[in-house]
């Protein structure tokens, strides 16, 4: 019996950054009005960053840290969008386009459903595909964890890819 073939493709990704003051909150690429924003060497957007990861892991090309290190003076305080869109590029280059993105960022403060349809335009725009391929999803901590006492941003992410050959 021959084997399946490898038409379709599955990660995930997630990333967490300690939130401090100075920093603006970005995710997905949206500047979110807030009194404090994620640390890091680029903008710190964790929803980026989990998804890059979900992208990367599911075309077996590594993860965020192999492609935008984070030693390199080259991506301090880069916009992640920017790795989203040079992903896109090694994605394409590989043979896989996106077939779809789910994820969920958990935040205690502030409320995002009023910047999720921002984050769905900026994202698709930055990958080169439709904002209906792009899901985001917010949830508190509950008070719980570093999340829900206010002290970090987690994000999740899972990508689902399909060869080039197959489209």
């Amino acid at each position: 019996m021959k084997p399946p073939g490898n038409a379709y493709r599955i990660g995930s990704g997630n990333d967490v950054h300690r939130l401090v003051a100075g920093r603006k909150l970005i995710l997905g690429g949206v500047d979110i009005p807030f009194e404090k924003g994620p640390e890091g060497h680029s903008d710190g957007d964790a929803l980026a960053h989990a998804i890059c990861d979900a992208l990367l892991g599911a075309a077996g090309l590594g993860d965020i840290g192999r492609h935008f290190p984070n030693r390199s003076p080259k991506w301090r305080n880069a916009s992640s969008l920017l790795f989203l869109r040079q992903v896109a590029k090694l994605l394409v280059a590989a043979g896989h386009a996106i077939v779809n993105i789910d994820s969920t960022v958990g935040i205690e403060q502030p409320k995002l459903a009023p910047y999720i349809p921002l984050m769905h335009e900026k994202l698709a725009a930055a990958l080169g595909i439709r904002p209906d391929q792009v899901s985001v999803k917010a949830k508190t901590g509950e008070g719980m964890d570093a999340v829900g006492r206010g002290e970090a941003v987690r994000a999740e992410a899972v990508a689902l890819l399909v060869s080039i050959a197959d489209v």
